[in-house]
């Protein structure tokens, strides 16, 4: 087993070991191009959405604290319509991007 002879972006030399009958690691193969590419979109979609996450979060202290008292009902409904409109702004970023992707995946096929 050979060590990988990619150099990474800071310079240094990759620390990988070649696959057998390559010069590369399977992170520098020059044949994988696009299957990393692929995986790392899967691996982004798969990560939680931190906006989601904040909002949730808000809407969660929000509720908690309309309950108790310490927030208004009609300053608690503000913000909560406030967090609607967040929430369908990341909806439709979601549908850009993945209407994007199609788009990118019927031009490949096509091309």
């Amino acid at each position: 087993m050979a060590p990988c002879t990619a150099i990474k972006g800071n310079g240094e030399r990759c620390r990988g070991i070649a696959k057998a009958g390559s010069d590369y690691c399977p992170a520098h193969d020059p044949k994988r191009v696009e299957a990393r590419r692929r995986s790392a979109s899967k691996a982004a979609k798969s990560k939680p959405n931190l906006e989601l996450r904040a909002v949730k979060t808000l809407c969660e202290d929000l509720t908690r604290r309309v309950l108790s008292g310490d927030v208004l009902p009609g300053v608690g409904a503000v913000v909560n319509q406030i967090a609607n409109t967040r929430l369908r702004a990341v909806e439709l970023e979601r549908k850009i991007r993945e209407t994007e992707e199609l788009e990118e995946r019927i031009e490949r096929l096509e091309g």
